[in-house]
């Protein structure tokens, strides 16, 4: 499998099951947001997900590993990361689970069909508009900023493909909060599960993890704050215990 490693790209240990991921430093490697929305998901047995905007395919690694789906897809934009995630897959010899598609979030639900996954996880660009972009076709550009698609486009296309009283995941940042819990119940995804992720306990969350329910009831729950980390570079015990490194 060495011999699939391209040059740039690295072979990252992601400590559950002996899985690893390609990744490309230069590019975009994925971050705690990605794997605090993969331990927040809950795909039951026999459950099919889709993650929209997979880059290299963590979160439907990660989601084969900790749960009991029967079926993992993956939808990428940029054919360099799919590639990475699909090497990524085989060298996990997980093919018969995962399945990367390059495609585009905006035709999510034509390359798809209505109504065909009963969850769907994203960790969408965070950023509005165009400031401080350099390169707009950058792969961090992409990832960060909302250039190929918007909250509007991923919403709208999850209400889509989920199925009746399926559940949508996604992590992103406190500030559009507002915002995105008026555009789903606009998409008739209702916001039924929210938790607040602070860098430390004296500060600021940075990171919220939000579950919808197409076509579901109003009613939410809060669940108590996830602190990262207890002193610099130094993860609390809480993170510890949930991902099971403790």
């Amino acid at each position: 499998m060495e011999n699939n490693i391209k040059q740039g790209e690295r072979l990252d240990d992601l400590q559950v099951k002996g899985y690893q991921i390609i990744q490309n430093p230069n590019k975009f490697c994925f971050g705690m947001d990605a794997v605090l929305l993969a331990n927040f998901a809950r795909v039951k047995k026999g459950e099919k997900a889709l993650d929209l905007g997979t880059g290299t395919g963590i979160i439907p690694i990660l989601l084969e590993a900790k749960t009991q789906g029967e079926s993992f897809t993956g939808l990428e934009i940029q054919e360099e990361s799919a590639d990475m995630a699909r090497r990524s897959v085989a060298l996990n010899h997980l093919e018969d689970k995962i399945q990367i598609v390059t495609g585009d979030i905006k035709e999510a639900a034509g390359i798809f069909g209505p109504a065909s996954f009963d969850v769907i996880t994203t960790n969408p660009p965070y950023m509005i508009g165009e400031h401080g972009i350099q390169n707009a076709q950058d792969a961090k550009t992409i990832a960060r900023h909302e250039v190929l698609c918007t909250l509007d486009d991923i919403l709208r296309e999850s209400a889509r493909i989920l199925k009746p009283g399926g559940r949508f995941y996604m992590v992103h940042r406190p500030f559009r909060i507002a915002e995105i819990f008026s555009k789903m119940c606009a998409c008739k995804i209702e916001p039924k599960r929210m938790r607040m992720v602070h860098p430390y306990i004296d500060k600021e969350p940075n990171m919220v993890l939000i579950e919808g329910r197409r076509g579901g009831n109003p009613r939410m729950t809060v669940e108590r704050p996830l602190i990262v980390y207890k002193d610099v570079n130094v993860y609390a015990d809480e993170l510890l215990v949930e991902y099971g490194l403790k």
